[in-house]
């Protein structure tokens, strides 16, 4: 099995600590060597003490379940023997309590438009299937406790939504 890491760094400067009076602004680097801002959401910790600008870890979560799915469905749809042009995802998630009281991510919902072009076009069916397939195969998806939902829909190069 394959493992993932990252390092998260996070430094006080010359702010008070124990008064809660401190920048959440912190650093995620990666393997790779790409470096993102961090910072809690300013749903949970009031602007000066996050960033805004920054990328938070429900945003991330939400990032890393939509990126996992659409890397699946273009496999998917390439093996299958269809053209994708393009996917583009708004996807978003909602805060919310669990049965048994915990806050987290309750539901995750993937809105991808995908474009197709080439001789074979999927219809509805076959672009749920492959969603589905896709859904089943991201592990990130898979490691998530709240509800991840696709609501997807398609259209031809250069014509309008279907």
């Amino acid at each position: 099995m394959a493992t993932y890491g990252c390092s998260v760094e996070w430094s006080r400067g010359d702010a008070a600590f124990s008064d809660l009076q401190y920048s959440r602004a912190h650093t995620w680097r990666f393997d790779g060597g790409a470096v993102v801002r961090g910072s809690s959401s300013p749903h949970s910790v009031r602007v000066p003490f996050s960033d805004p600008g920054a990328v938070d870890p429900e945003e991330a979560l939400v990032a890393a379940v939509s990126s996992c799915h659409m890397l699946w469905f273009l496999s998917l749809a390439a093996e299958e023997g269809y053209v994708i042009d393009s996917y583009s995802d708004s996807a978003q998630a909602s805060m919310g309590r669990f049965p048994d009281g915990r806050r987290g991510l309750t539901e995750i919902v993937l809105r991808p438009l995908v474009v197709v072009s080439g001789g074979r076009t999927p219809d509805d069916a076959a672009l749920d299937a492959l969603h589905h397939a896709a859904h089943a195969r991201c592990d990130i998806g898979n490691s998530v406790r709240g509800e991840v939902r696709v609501q997807g829909s398609w259209r031809m190069a250069g014509a309008g939504a279907s």
